[in-house]
Order: structure tokens, then C-alpha cells, then sequence
């Protein structure tokens, strides 16, 4: 391993790493698996949900199941 090695991997341990959603983008687009966004915003949508369902909006929840 020499000089230029070690510099390398110094510089790629400063950049920034990209954000899970940055990332998941870049696996849709790269390996073209589309199919997965609509489960992927069905379960938000029904995390976000679960979460209303703990505060005030229990009723609501119930007449969906």
C-alpha cells in the first residue's frame, strides 16, 4: 500500500455520504426494480397511520381495517 493509496482513501473517508434516500433512489434507478416505490409509499403511508392512530385519530383508523 503506498502514498497514493493511503491519500485515496483518506479523501474518500472525508466526503459525505449520501442519504437513505439518496441511496435508495440510486438502487431504483440503477437496477431499474421500480415496483418497489409503491410498497415502499404504502408502508409510509401506513406507518404514518399507525402513528395517528396513537394520538387522536383512533376512529379514523378503525374504519380502514
Amino acid at each position: 500500500m503506498g502514498h497514493n493509496d493511503s491519500a485515496e482513501f483518506e479523501r474518500l473517508a472525508k466526503e459525505r455520504r449520501p442519504s437513505l434516500l439518496a441511496e435508495f433512489w440510486d438502487f431504483l434507478k440503477h437496477n431499474k426494480k421500480w415496483w418497489l416505490l409503491p410498497i415502499v409509499l404504502v408502508l409510509l403511508l401506513l406507518g404514518f397511520l399507525v402513528l395517528l392512530a396513537g394520538t387522536s385519530a383512533a376512529p379514523f383508523i378503525y374504519t380502514i381495517f
